[in-house]
């Protein structure tokens, strides 16, 4: 009886976990897509209370918005130990790219090292999964869900690099350099150099903030002409499509001799 009623728990567990694992990862349903918003939300909240928090405001202000992050902490430490516990391998997914960009974000807080809160910015990446709603015709013209997730990953690579590297020289410069009073002083700074225009006006004066300064540079100069690459190719590769509606799925983009729908298999009227 005991080996029967632990294999029904078993059981019940793997339901469980798989049910968990299935709305973490889902945006097609009403609850995975709005737990995969509110997450995108907490994320942004988070980086406001950074950049809020670099300014000098009041005592009463200061102490509401660091329970606020401590709360947000405790969101995305949760959503992490259920990723963890969901995951079918768990040693393959600490190693993982988004397992490594969750601990990022919230392991050096919860060790007390340092105020790192900006880079739980990293996580953004995971509204990627949301791209696939952007194929069809927009404001910029006709877009398949290739193109925008191209063009979406392009401005989350800029803002990403331009926030985490000024969250980074802001930290290791605004203790001694007036030149670094608030974090909107570092993201001047972040995209005169990521955009090689160089005023010259705010300059890095510790040896850690000039090294941090190059590795920008190169990061810009690699990661942003490789993804506008990727998107012009993209382009060319769509150019010959035509808008015809799939009465199955909905998909727009289609060669302009396809039979059946690329995204379904639906034969096309």
């Amino acid at each position: 009886m005991d080996i029967q009623e632990t294999g029904i728990q078993e059981s019940e567990n793997l339901g469980l976990r798989s049910k968990i694992a299935f709305y973490l990862d889902d945006i097609e349903t009403p609850i995975g897509r709005a737990l995969t918003l509110g997450l995108t939300g907490a994320v942004l909240v988070s980086s406001a209370i950074f950049v809020v928090e670099s300014y000098a405001i009041s005592p009463g202000l200061r102490s509401v918005l660091e329970n606020c992050d401590r709360g947000i902490l405790l969101l995305f430490t949760v959503e992490y130990l259920f990723r963890f516990w969901c995951a079918e391998k768990r040693f393959k997914y600490v190693f993982s790219l988004f397992s490594l960009i969750d601990l990022m974000a919230i392991l050096p807080s919860l060790l007390g090292f340092g105020n790192v809160e900006f880079l739980r910015i990293l996580r953004w990446f995971r509204i990627l999964k949301l791209i696939r709603f952007l194929g069809g015709r927009t404001v910029f013209g006709y877009v398949t869900g290739e193109d925008a997730a191209i063009f979406a990953r392009i401005i989350f690579t800029v803002v990403s690099i331009v926030f985490v590297y000024a969250g980074l020289i802001y930290e290791v410069e605004h203790p001694t350099n007036p030149g670094f009073r608030t974090f909107l002083d570092a993201i001047y700074f972040c995209v005169s150099t990521v955009t090689t225009a160089g005023f010259g006006d705010i300059t890095p004066k510790s040896q850690l903030g000039r090294g941090i300064t190059v590795v920008a540079i190169l990061t810009g100069v690699v990661l942003i002409p490789w993804q506008l690459g990727d998107l012009i190719r993209q382009l060319v590769k769509t150019e010959g499509q035509v808008e015809l509606v799939c009465e199955s799925c909905g998909w727009l983009a289609h060669d302009g001799d396809a039979k059946f729908c690329k995204r379904c298999g639906a034969k096309l009227p």
